[in-house]
């Protein structure tokens, strides 16, 4: 019985996911719309340019190999599973043995990894610019990530997201100054993962850097369809996992009722809308950095997560 409860949260959850994919990054358009005192797009938008592009057709440099058409599905493809192991509405899903931190960073890595090769393999300029980009974020990003995973792993006694969240609902580490700075290395990350850190780029349509949007510039119809929903889909799993680890006591736990599944959606889905929310704002309110400056500032989640994890080994968690 435990197992089918756990392969039914697991399917609901990844229906979740995919219908939120879409909706993500427009609550941050929309509300840096409104302070601007525009209208914004329709709240169809997404899924209608989804329609719109699978329904064009490709566009493949001539000379490119075949990692250039199969990177955007397997982009999306490496997305999901990362999704699959984030929990956003309940505990103990199917997946739940394998929702280690570690392999989660690893197959955003490698998400992050297609497109890029994807990109300098086409050899267009605009493209190639954007990987050279993604590939400076990505040197001070990934050691900073590790140190995250070990930051929580001295923690907790492990990176299982089940059993990260269980440690922090009972509140024994709230006080610790150790889980403040890696938490605030992780929301920086997550900016700067997803491309969300302001960007004063001229390529970019004085808005911000959209992460995979910016390796997108080579690509048409259904090809980029599945770009935009893996970038999508990606700010979708950043959300559900610092809503999981910042506000872990409205998740349903495992073996729960439907009605305790049907809370934990709706607290789910008030967490994803403010947190969306404050993205937009910081969006709006945060001066925009360019190229050197945003590079400089990726170092400050590594220095944040170096002190945690110092605070851990060395004071017990800065109590």
């Amino acid at each position: 019985m435990s197992v089918v409860l756990g392969v039914l949260t697991l399917l609901i959850h990844a229906a979740l996911m995919l219908a939120v994919a879409p909706f993500a990054p427009l609550v941050p358009r929309l509300l840096r719309a409104r302070l601007a005192g525009r209208r914004g797009p329709a709240l169809m938008q997404p899924w209608r340019d989804l329609v719109r592009l699978m329904r064009k057709d490709p566009v493949v440099a001539e000379h490119a190999s075949f990692l250039v058409p199969a990177a955007p599905l397997l982009c999306l493809a490496v997305t999901m599973v990362a999704a699959l192991l984030v929990p956003s509405f309940a505990l103990g899903m199917a997946s739940a043995p394998a929702a280690d931190l570690l392999v989660l960073f690893l197959l955003l890595a490698l998400a992050r990894a297609l497109p890029i090769l994807a990109a300098m393999d086409a050899g267009a300029p605009a493209g190639g610019a954007a990987a050279g980009r993604a590939l400076g974020r990505a040197v001070l990003a990934e050691p900073a990530l590790f140190l995250v995973v070990l930051a929580f792993a001295l923690l907790c006694g492990g990176t299982n997201l089940d059993q990260l969240a269980g440690f922090l609902r009972d509140g024994t580490a709230l006080h610790r100054a150790g889980l403040l700075l890696v938490l605030a290395a992780l929301v920086m990350l997550g900016l700067g993962d997803t491309g969300r850190t302001p960007l004063d780029d001229p390529d970019a349509g004085q808005e911000p850097d959209m992460g995979l949007a910016g390796l997108a510039l080579d690509y048409a119809g259904p090809h980029l369809a599945c770009l935009q929903l893996a970038a999508g889909l990606r700010l979708t799993l950043w959300l559900s996992l610092l809503a999981t680890l910042l506000l872990p006591d409205t998740l349903a736990p495992a073996l729960a009722t439907p009605l305790d599944w049907a809370a934990g959606i709706v607290f789910w889905a008030g967490k994803m809308i403010v947190l969306a929310l404050l993205l937009g704002l910081a969006e709006s309110l945060v001066p925009r950095l360019r190229a050197g400056r945003q590079l400089a500032a990726q170092a400050v989640p590594l220095v944040l997560a170096l002190l945690a994890a110092l605070l851990f080994l060395v004071g017990g968690g800065g109590a």
